[in-house]
């Protein structure tokens, strides 16, 4: 393992409370308000650059090294997904690793938002689901980000006009 971030999701949190055994020490439930983002790779990460275009501004780049990463989580019912996070997780996480043109590989697509951190960051993206449900999900909005952002066309998605 080459390091763990921690995600602290604690400004998207009102002051609830956890419940358990109110004001009791006989079972207090702790509230989760951060995730694990776990850093692994094979071997040694020491990549050659072979001309390709790291871009990461110093900004980013002294932000992005910290351990911990203080930003809300995203409404489920923003997103239409039971459990999503925001675009800033892999955003941050594909600016740090890799360079622009690369693929990122996301095998739990979900509501695709690692997708649309791939298109923000000039990287091609691979995703899939198991659910279908999910894989139609992503697919709106992908479809729906790419025709709002300045992106290279990746998935072939373009607006039909009507022919008169």
């Amino acid at each position: 393992m080459r390091g763990e971030i921690i995600w602290n999701k604690d400004s998207s949190f009102n002051p609830s409370t956890a419940w358990g055994s109110w004001l009791s020490a006989k079972n207090p439930i702790l509230r989760d308000i951060h995730e694990y983002i776990l850093v692994f790779s094979k071997g040694t990460f020491s990549r050659e650059n072979l001309g390709r275009k790291s871009t990461i501004s110093k900004e980013k780049f002294l932000e992005f090294t910290k351990s911990v990463w203080t930003f809300p989580a995203e409404p489920a019912t923003k997103v239409g997904h039971p459990a999503p996070f925001p675009v800033e997780l892999p955003y941050r996480l594909i600016h740090h690793y890799t360079f622009e043109g690369e693929v990122v590989l996301d095998s739990f697509m979900g509501s695709g938002q690692t997708a649309i951190a791939a298109i923000k960051t000039r990287r091609h993206y691979v995703g899939y689901d198991i659910s279908e449900e999910y894989g139609k999900l992503a697919e709106k909005r992908i479809k729906e980000f790419s025709l709002t952002y300045n992106a290279p066309k990746l998935c072939g998605f373009e607006k039909k006009r009507d022919k008169k």
